[in-house]
Formats: structure tokens, C-alpha cells, sequence
């Protein structure tokens, strides 16, 4: 697996990422044409993309949002890998390379919002504003996107209640880097 920014891409790679942003987040970007325009904007914004590459195929991608707080604090934005690879550490490549990038940018810290917006979480389906230390502390991230950044060493640092609608949070992540 190779690791390419997104200035080594071909067109029809670029493509292939968009594609897989669509498919593997279809709420966030429900057509190609969607996915297309958020990787243009992230390029455009001066961020970083980067795509995991077999064989010249792209089989994931990773972003991160230009950095605040003095080029400090950087956003992973966004993360999709490729259905039928996942659970192969492209994933987990994607994130240590976004990281890598951000570090030696500077960073700090790196965050991510994970909105919860399928019902997967302990925080999902209840009032947040009813003790939300409590609910924080016995976090549980069943399926959840969260699970696979927690492995990673993200830890829960907030959340945005009803980010996504009535009981849909948005789940804020962080790692010190």
C-alpha cells in the first residue's frame, strides 16, 4: 500500500476518491458530485488530502481542514476507506500519516467530529443536557465510528448535542500529538 498526497493523483483517482467518500458516507456526501466538491474545497482551502493507493487504485482516503489556534489544533476531515478493504489497516495508515502531516506542520493536536446520526452510540436517543458528565464517563461507542478512533488513542472530548436532530450528537475526538 502507498501512501500519495493528492498533488501525485490522477484525475481518475481522484475520482476513485470521491467515489469512495460517496459510498462509505453517503449521509455526508449522498452523490458523486457532493464528494467531488468537498475534496475541491478541501484542496482549495489549502488542507491536505492523501489516498491509500494498491496498485495504482485508490482504496481510501484522509483530510485535514487548514489548522487553527496558530497552526496548533489540526481537524481530520475526511476519513473513507473502501468497503470490501476495510479492516485491512488502511484506515489506521491513512490516520498515522494525517498525523505524521500534521506534526511536522506544527501540530499539536489533531480532533474530528463523528456524528452519530444512525442511533449507535450510548450518547444517541437520550438528552445530553441531563447530566452530560455522567453520560460522558460511562461512553460506550457500540459499532460507532468512535470505537475505531478510540483504538487509535483518540479519546472523547466533547459533543454537540443534537448536532444531526433530536438525540444525534456529534461526538468530538482528540489525540495530542
Amino acid at each position: 500500500m502507498d501512501i500519495l498526497p493528492a498533488s501525485a493523483l490522477t484525475e481518475t483517482q481522484l475520482l476513485q476518491a470521491a467515489q469512495i467518500l460517496s459510498a462509505s458516507l453517503p449521509l455526508g456526501w449522498p452523490t458523486l458530485q457532493a464528494a467531488w466538491e468537498e475534496l475541491e474545497e478541501l484542496l482549495a482551502s489549502g488542507g491536505c488530502l492523501l489516498a491509500a493507493l494498491e496498485d495504482g487504485v485508490v482504496t481510501g482516503l484522509g483530510g485535514l481542514l487548514p489548522p487553527d489556534y496558530d497552526g496548533r489544533v489540526w481537524e481530520l476531515h475526511p476519513l473513507a476507506v473502501e468497503a470490501s478493504r476495510r479492516g485491512r489497516g488502511i484506515g489506521r495508515a491513512l490516520v498515522t500519516a494525517l498525523e505524521d502531516t500534521a506534526r511536522a506542520r506544527g501540530g499539536l493536536l489533531m480532533w474530528l467530529g463523528a456524528d452519530d446520526e444512525q442511533g449507535e452510540t450510548s450518547l444517541s436517543h437520550t438528552d445530553l443536557f441531563d447530566n452530560l458528565p455522567r453520560r460522558l464517563a460511562s461512553f460506550d461507542p457500540g459499532r460507532h465510528a468512535s470505537a475505531f478512533y478510540m483504538k487509535l488513542g483518540y479519546q472523547v472530548i466533547g459533543v454537540v448535542p443534537d448536532a444531526n436532530g433530536p438525540g444525534k450528537p456529534d461526538i468530538l475526538l482528540g489525540k495530542r500529538l
